[in-house]
């Protein structure tokens, strides 16, 4: 028989402090920890825009209008993959490791992939089909549908890379771990810059492809990005192993995953039917003033992924808290994150509503075109950053399971920026006023994403 000493019954007593370091470390700190690296990969991202517009542009204006119709086809794929599923598998990870399960979390994770191979086949399946009619019902005609078909062909067929390497970063990310996903996306922006550039041209003594070949570079890139996140995951070097030996099937895993992400991808269509009524209805005011309009758009769409970088960070974090009942914790991760991306993005929108020539003079010199895209920036920039501020909440939201709030402030811009832009149109008014209802529909969604949270209910 042994006694227990003072020390021993102190021990025993005590209750195990948490393992993570995510539910106990300083906030601000944390997150922009984790918000660096996703930020650098944000740069590689910018930079392919830049790269990829400076391409086309040079092929002529009606590619330039051309990539206006794909690009809002092509950011959907890229933020429902990255952004709304990919929050919903982060979100479900990070749960089940703050509450302790991580036999759970590595289950999940094949599920997952599961979930992003079948939406990539759907998507390639979908472009390819009715992208034509896509294009039609914007306003493509002529030689811009046909600019825009040879770019969307070759990019849409291989959708299923795009959502694999999204979702199997987003596996990785739901563990805590950014730098991984950060480097892949580097090397992938690097090497579609490179491939696209010189098929699309025809540099080095290449075949000059334009269109198709520009986008051949995506294609080949996140190809090879998905080849090597699969490899990361399955070699036991990621904080999760994948194990398909072990696999089973789990009704219940699939729902966790599809209970936040199904309802968030609501928020990239919602986004992006906006640009789509917006691109719609000013191509009845010409080609140079689409062209402009899309390179507005092209940076607007940038916003999200700097966003991204704050909110994805935010995601663990707050997932693991509220696995762990820390709901306290969870909701001032919440507005860290979403004042300091509401601050970044907003100082953009106010650097392009005041220089806008410094974005629109990488990509052309036409000066119709440049006087729409200058008229956008001066209307809309100031309210970059509201929209950041709604962006990066929407993303908190995914962490907590609790995403309905935000959808529901992205209708609410929907329906403005529909009904708002139709009356305008019908009135014979302006393009800067359509553009003035951009900056605006950017505001009430920031505010009233926010007053959603505030009121929403986190834990159980």
């Amino acid at each position: 028989m042994t006694i227990d000493t003072p020390l021993d019954l102190r021990s025993a007593a005590a209750p195990s402090a948490p393992t993570n370091d995510l539910l106990t470390s300083p906030i601000l700190p944390t997150l922009l920890k984790l918000a660096l690296p996703n930020a650098i990969a944000m740069v590689g991202t910018t930079l392919v825009a830049v790269a990829e517009t400076s391409y086309i542009g040079r092929l002529g204006t009606e590619p330039l209008a051309g990539i206006a119709l794909v690009f809002p086809f092509a950011m959907l794929t890229q933020m429902m993959s990255a952004g709304a599923m990919g929050g919903g598998v982060s979100s479900a990870i990070s749960r089940a490791l703050g509450a302790g399960k991580r036999e759970r979390a590595a289950t999940l994770a094949l599920h997952a992939a599961m979930i992003g191979a079948c939406a990539g086949l759907f998507f390639t399946a979908m472009m390819l089909i009715f992208g034509r009619a896509f294009y039609t019902l914007l306003g493509g005609r002529g030689g811009v549908l046909e600019e825009a078909m040879q770019y969307s062909h070759v990019l849409f067929s291989g959708a299923i890379s795009i959502w694999l390497v999204n979702t199997l970063a987003s596996v990785v990310r739901g563990t805590g771990d950014m730098r991984i996903p950060s480097i892949a996306l580097i090397g992938i922006a690097l090497v579609q810059i490179a491939v696209g550039g010189a098929l699309g041209l025809g540099l080095f003594g290449l075949p000059r492809l334009g269109m198709g070949g520009v986008a051949m570079g995506q294609l080949i890139a996140f190809t090879l990005g998905a080849v090597f996140l699969a490899w990361y995951l399955v070699s036991g070097r990621s904080r999760l192993t994948l194990h398909f030996g072990a696999f089973t099937f789990h009704r219940d895993m699939f729902i966790d995953i599809l209970k936040v992400g199904a309802i968030s991808c609501l928020s990239p269509l919602q986004s992006v039917l906006t640009i789509l009524i917006f691109t719609r209805i000013l191509a009845g005011y010409g080609t140079e003033t689409l062209a402009g309009y899309g390179m507005g758009s092209r940076l607007e769409f940038l916003l999200i992924p700097i966003t991204f970088a704050f909110g994805v960070a935010s995601v663990p974090m707050i997932g693991m808290a509220v696995g762990a009942g820390l709901v306290a914790r969870a909701r001032r991760i919440a507005w860290t994150a979403a004042a300091a991306a509401g601050v970044t993005v907003g100082l953009i929108g106010l650097i392009v509503a005041i220089k806008p020539m410094l974005w629109v003079s990488l990509f052309t010199s036409d000066p119709g075109v440049t006087a729409a895209a200058n008229s956008y920036f001066a209307w809309a920039g100031p309210g970059f950053g509201f929209f950041g501020l709604g962006v990066c909440l929407y993303f908190s939201a995914q962490g907590a399971a609790k995403v309905g709030g935000p959808v529901l402030a992205g209708t609410l811009r929907l329906v403005l920026v529909g009904v708002g832009g139709w009356w305008l149109a019908s009135s014979g008014a302006p393009a800067w006023t359509m553009f003035a209802l951009v900056g605006t529909a950017m505001v009430v969604f920031g505010l009233s994403t926010a007053l959603s949270v505030r009121l929403t209910r986190w834990g159980k």
